[in-house]
């Protein structure tokens, strides 16, 4: 293990991108209907603390913030572990980085989830570093960008934010297992009332049963306008499954030669088959794969130093 250098953060101003995406869509022949979906927040709950207090799903996950010790890279508390490593592999334009966070949880429920500026809706955003310092986060990554999309079951800290199957989705029980699903077979109501604390909405699963899944490098999450492949050497965000309660995340670099071009999901898989996961899910990557760990970001997002804007976070309270 080698642990590569640390980037210097710089803060994305939300009206720059917005502005620069405006001008990007118009320039291209995008209508107002393409603003509307693609930059103006649309916001459906205001106040998501607020919300999910008057929730008694949702009451018991307070009491688990209990504060802790950071050692160098390690992270331990009555709630939560945290162990974070670094991964070089490669030469030369072949070089892959990635940073790797072992978690065991006393408790399922304190791996949180928060969303962009305290509000529920698409188009809301902010950088990954900036929610994790709004909710008091030791240890943190981007989620499923759920607000590019209006489709996906949404469930976060026990509490239902939509209900529109489309795809292949994880969840996370509160009894600290975590199962691969079929959005459309059920409904956010049922999964609650199963013990479903949080659901991710993006994929696909990459490895099941601790095999690499067939067919992943032909999957398309969304194919509406604005949408990015997810095939070939991209960054790349997942989380994998090696017992209850034990969970590895994995964020690879990629898009920066000689440091790292990251990895097809394929290859993914594999690094996840290797860290011993037997279940493992892909989330939102490209530029919006971040890790962040006490106070700062670990990797390099958009291999400049810089973080794009994310719409949610999964997250351990430090």
């Amino acid at each position: 293990m080698t642990e590569a250098p640390r980037p210097r953060r710089r803060r994305i101003r939300r009206a720059l991108i917005a502005g620069t995406t405006a001008l990007t869509l118009a320039a291209g022949g995008g209508s107002a209907w393409a603003l509307d979906r693609f930059v103006v927040d649309h916001v459906e709950i205001s106040d998501v603390a607020a919300y999910e207090a008057a929730q008694s799903t949702a009451a018991d996950a307070s009491s688990l913030s209990t504060g802790g010790t950071v050692t160098g890279s390690s992270y331990t508390s009555d709630g939560a572990s945290v162990e974070l490593s670094t991964v070089v592999t490669g030469s030369g334009d072949s070089t892959v980085t990635y940073y790797v966070a072992d978690v065991t949880l006393t408790d399922a429920t304190v791996l949180q989830s928060a969303f962009a500026n305290n509000q529920f809706g698409t188009n809301i955003i902010d950088e990954t570093s900036d929610i994790a310092e709004d909710n008091g986060a030791v240890f943190a990554v981007n989620g499923d960008y759920y607000g590019f999309r209006d489709t996906g079951i949404v469930i976060r800290n026990g509490v239902v934010y939509r209900d529109e199957g489309a795809r292949q989705g994880l969840a996370f029980y509160r009894d600290g297992t975590v199962q691969v699903y079929d959005e459309t077979a059920t409904t956010a109501d049922a999964l609650v009332a199963d013990g479903v604390w949080n659901t991710l909405s993006f994929g696909p699963a990459i490895l099941e049963d601790g095999q690499v899944v067939d067919g992943i490098e032909d999957v398309e999450i969304d194919t509406n306008v604005g949408n990015h492949s997810i095939q070939g050497d991209q960054p790349r965000t997942a989380v994998g499954v090696i017992d209850e309660n034990h969970l590895v995340f994995v964020v690879v670099d990629g898009r920066s030669p000689g440091y790292s071009e990251g990895v097809t999901l394929t290859e993914l898989a594999q690094i996840m088959q290797d860290l011993g996961a037997t279940t493992a899910y892909n989330l939102d990557g490209g530029g919006s794969s971040t890790l962040y760990f006490d106070g700062e970001v670990v990797n390099d997002p958009l291999g400049k130093g810089e973080e794009r804007g994310t719409s949610d976070i999964l997250y351990i309270a430090g």
